[in-house]
């Protein structure tokens, strides 16, 4: 084991930086010459701080003392960073596979260490039993996933049951695992928007947006405000979809096929809104370093006219939809996720937003132009903790998304001569950048060595948000199963990466 003393030390002081008002962000280790760099992402005023330690192999292997005794919220990042780095620490609670089920003795992918591949680890290919922490009579587990109907993500969900109500879950999300960490490594900066954009397709512009800002805060890089603007047009359109996705799922799960309908309808018009824009449905190949790829390719006036309408057409239906006694009986009371546990969890986005945690981006540590549009307006916040309200956040969401487009487009008026792009120096070093998805706060670390990419980690909002699952489940049955996963609005991929 590494220094322990030096562990403890570093392991306290991070805690008592959290005591002090910090918020744990996540846990990566990067490969070095004698054994792993682990390193702590703390969320404070204006922006993050990185707090690392050097762990060797001193003949027991790659060990450390846990943090998660100390920091719950580091309970998957630690079983995350011993997947991919075989990094082990010492008294965590259970440290079963989460990302990457290594066939034993196997090599680890090791981000950071060039050379190191993917291929080259193998997998278990049969998935050892789940673990089991609910014991009693009649008790069983129903292994949900990871193939599921329509058209879900692979994820398995093992639900410790007696039947109908569901006192314990457990999640398993690595059948979903991509290589994204090594997928980044030997890339030019250029080429990294192309991996940071397929982490989570359905947030593609925002975690382009937090990439490209990781890269430009390394270089001293400011994009042009032409850029900043447009950056922010189309993080709000994607959110906006992103929302009516959501209710779309939780409306079919209620079984109002009409409401299904028509927020589906507003979905795909928002994605075509999208397509229009930069070429793409997902906004892809538009967000880049030093600022954009090409101006929108609608008007200022063309962009206004259609967000207008499509609030217009949401508006009505949302109205129905929130008074229809059917659908608010599903959504009323049904996974709640108590406000003491979110904060203390530092829960993201709508999920932490509908438990009373405000900590929006856009207003805490706003990035591109979002520091001169969203004065006078104010985070969606509720407090019944429940998916009414995340519900309720989301409708609001979509409402602010339509002003600060608003407020984009008139300030692109003014900026029409403007060059959409600044250029950006090969660098060595490491830093932060983050946006604000449509889920929540991503963050991305990069390390550059002469403006290749070394390491990159990507900390998306499912991630972090998505082991809450497991404490939403009081008293809820499996029924309500669809209403809980949907309201959180995350995906499989932006987990197990």
């Amino acid at each position: 084991m590494s220094d322990v003393r030096l562990a403890e030390q570093w392991r306290d002081a991070i805690r008592d930086s959290i005591e002090d008002g910090a918020r744990f962000a996540g846990l990566f280790g990067t490969a070095t010459a004698g054994g792993c760099r682990l390193t702590v992402l703390l969320a404070v005023d204006g922006g993050f701080e990185l707090r690392s330690i050097d762990v060797v192999d001193e003949g027991d292997g790659l060990r450390y003392p846990a943090l998660t005794p100390v920091v719950p919220s580091a309970f998957w990042y630690e079983r995350a960073a011993a997947d991919l780095s075989g990094v082990v620490p010492v008294g965590h609670p259970r440290l079963d596979p989460l990302l990457l089920p290594i066939a034993e003795g196997s090599l680890r992918p090791r981000p950071g260490q060039n050379g190191a591949h993917l291929e080259e680890s193998a997998v278990r290919t049969a998935t050892p039993p789940g673990p089991v922490e609910v014991e009693g009579r009649g008790l069983f587990t129903i292994a949900y996933g990871p193939v599921r109907s329509g058209v879900a993500e692979s994820i398995e969900y093992l639900v410790e049951t007696p039947g109908e109500d569901i006192p314990r879950l457990n999640i398993r999300p690595h059948y979903k695992h991509r290589g994204i960490a090594k997928a980044f490594e030997g890339r030019s900066i250029d080429d990294g928007v192309l991996v940071a954009e397929r982490v989570e397709g359905i947030a593609s512009a925002t975690h382009a947006s937090a990439y490209v800002h990781s890269v430009e805060a390394l270089t001293g890089t400011i994009p042009p405000l032409r850029a900043q603007l447009s950056r922010v047009v189309v993080a709000e359109v994607e959110r906006i979809a992103n929302h009516l996705d959501v209710a779309m799922k939780l409306a079919e799960a209620a079984g109002l096929a009409v409401a299904n309908a028509r927020f589906a309808w507003h979905k795909e018009s928002t994605l075509r809104l999208m397509s229009a824009l930069t070429g793409s449905r997902f906004g892809r190949s538009f967000v880049v370093p030093g600022g954009i790829a090409r101006p929108l390719a609608l008007s200022p006036d063309e962009i206004l006219d259609a967000v207008r309408v499509l609030r217009e057409r949401i508006r009505p239906d949302a109205a129905l939809a929130m008074k229809t006694p059917s659908f608010l009986d599903r959504l009323r009371g049904t996974g709640r996720l108590d406000p003491a546990r979110a904060r203390e969890w530092g829960a993201l986005g709508p999920v932490g937003r509908g438990s009373g945690v405000i900590d929006d981006n856009r207003w805490s540590r706003p990035t591109d132009a979002y520091g001169l549009l969203v004065e006078g307006l104010e985070p969606a916040v509720e407090k019944t903790a429940d998916v009414l309200a995340r519900t309720r956040v989301r409708w609001s969401e979509i409402e602010t998304s339509v002003v600060l487009v608003e407020r984009a487009c008139s300030a692109l008026r003014e900026v029409a001569g403007e060059s959409s792009r600044a250029h950006v120096p090969a660098a060595t070093g490491t830093a932060v950048g983050w946006s604000e998805g449509p889920h929540g706060e991503i963050v991305y670390v990069t390390e550059l060595q002469e403006g290749r990419i070394v390491r990159c980690f990507a900390r998306t909002p499912s991630l972090h948000n998505l082991v809450l699952l497991h404490d939403v489940f009081n008293g809820d049955v499996l029924t309500d199963f669809a209403f809980n996963e949907f309201s959180f609005g995350l995906s499989a991929a932006g987990v197990a990466m």
